[in-house]
């Protein structure tokens, strides 16, 4: 299965232009926009997701400009500002001044009291803050999923979600299957009952794993966390989040229901060095989903080992291959095939931002906030009965009182977690970790 980061999307600058560009039209929405007037868009997170979605963006729409960029670290804008830039050239799209690139932890608000569009792309823990302060200031939103890394900041987010729809804005979050055409089509051929009722199935994302930032001598500790991010909790959540969240999020959409309890176990055997943070290295978790549907889902960062990133499912008439884009029936007669490769199709990374600005021109709302937030909280309870090696439901995670990432981080704050005096940092063990 073809497998597309943002970051490698903005390298192939050729297939960025493979979506649908909207279509601007004459009508005026809520925020006050019309096909004449000029989008004012920034990013929050400068990486290389931040640095593909203004791409894309900008790709999107034809009357929209870059003026203001956030980051914690001026290095990282400086790197995604060059590469946007050479992308688009001499381009009147980029609208960047000085005085409009902002750094440090309080630097969202200044980029986004500047724009009418925002992109947050930062790692995960700060999603709810700063999806909280776009809400609360009008902007139209492009996010990043996860949503959080903790249920505290799962239902700060549903919170949002709720005036957000109410003040009429248009939230797209980057769970991008629900913007691609072989997984629409197969969700509707599972809509028309072409396999039954789902009764099990497999997701999977397994692969040999990430980066590794290395210390170095000059950094603080909470520098170093937020350099080497996707290693600790309060701010990635274990990639049981941060990248299996697509796979369980298929899941939820072809069931159609969040899972009422999960199950499972996982550790770290391979990538266990103190480079690797706080997180486990593989994850194997069954949901369980009130209408009887049992999910198996793994995840694995181990190098050397069988990579797969798919979604599989059976129902009562058959059952279907997502990234083969197969059917087939009870006999194992291949019944259905996705009539178009993966290069035929338009890239769902762009799709998302043309549907998002088309939205934005037409007066109407995109709303992907709560099955985000939703979809977010099974993924943080699989890790939770992976951690655990206890059974996690609905109930109780939704009510869960731990909250990883502080609202006042400055350079002065202590890091969330520390290391003990021998540098090793606080593992999760199964049947002595404790859930809150």
């Amino acid at each position: 299965m073809k497998k597309e980061s943002r970051r490698s999307f903005v390298r192939k600058t050729a297939a960025i232009t493979s979506g649908v560009l909207a279509t601007n039209v004459t009508f005026q929405s809520f925020a006050n926009v019309n096909e004449n007037k000029k989008l004012k868009l920034a990013v929050v997170g400068c990486g290389g997701r931040g640095s593909g979605a203004v791409v894309q963006a900008l790709t999107a729409d034809e009357n929209v400009e870059l003026v203001s960029m956030a980051d914690a670290f001026r290095d990282r804008i400086n790197s995604s500002l060059k590469g946007i830039q050479d992308h688009f050239g001499d381009s009147k799209k980029i609208k960047i001044k000085e005085k409009n690139i902002f750094t440090g932890f309080d630097s969202y608000k200044k980029a986004i009291d500047l724009c009418d569009v925002v992109i947050l792309t930062t790692p995960p823990g700060f999603r709810p803050l700063h999806f909280e302060y776009a809400v609360n200031n009008g902007k139209h939103i492009f996010m990043e999923k996860p949503v959080a890394t903790d249920a505290t900041g799962v239902r700060r987010v549903l919170e949002s979600a709720k005036k957000a729809k109410e003040n009429k804005l248009n939230v797209v979050v980057g769970l991008q299957r629900h913007y691609q055409n072989k997984y629409l089509n197969l969700h509707d051929k599972v809509l028309s009952d072409e396999i039954g009722k789902i009764v099990s199935g497999q997701v999977y994302w397994n692969d040999g794993g990430v980066w590794v930032n290395k210390r170095k001598p000059e950094q603080t500790e909470l520098e170093y966390q937020m350099r080497n991010w996707y290693y600790f909790n309060w701010i990635c959540g274990d990639h049981i989040l941060e990248q299996h969240i697509h796979n369980i999020d298929v899941a939820n959409w072809f069931i159609g229901e969040y899972p009422s309890y999960a199950q499972g176990m996982g550790g770290r055997e391979v990538r266990n060095g103190i480079e690797h943070g706080q997180i486990f290295d593989h994850h194997f978790v069954e949901f369980h989903y009130p209408g009887g549907a049992i999910i198996s889902s793994q995840c694995r960062h181990q190098k050397g080992t069988e990579s797969r990133v798919d979604e599989v499912f059976q129902g009562s008439k058959g059952s279907v291959v997502l990234g083969k884009g197969e059917i087939y029936n009870l006999n194992n007669e291949l019944t259905y095939k996705y009539p178009k490769s993966w290069s035929d199709d338009p890239n769902p990374y762009q799709v998302e931002h043309d549907k998002l600005f088309q939205s934005i021109r037409n007066g109407e709302v995109i709303s992907d906030t709560e099955n985000a937030a939703k979809s977010t909280l099974s993924a943080i309870m699989g890790r939770m009965a992976t951690y655990t090696g206890k059974k996690i439901t609905w109930d109780q995670i939704m009510n869960s009182k731990e909250n990883l990432v502080p609202d006042n981080l400055t350079w002065n704050s202590k890091a969330p977690t520390l290391p003990d005096s021998a540098g090793l940092y606080n593992i999760p063990i199964p049947g002595k970790t404790e859930f809150i």
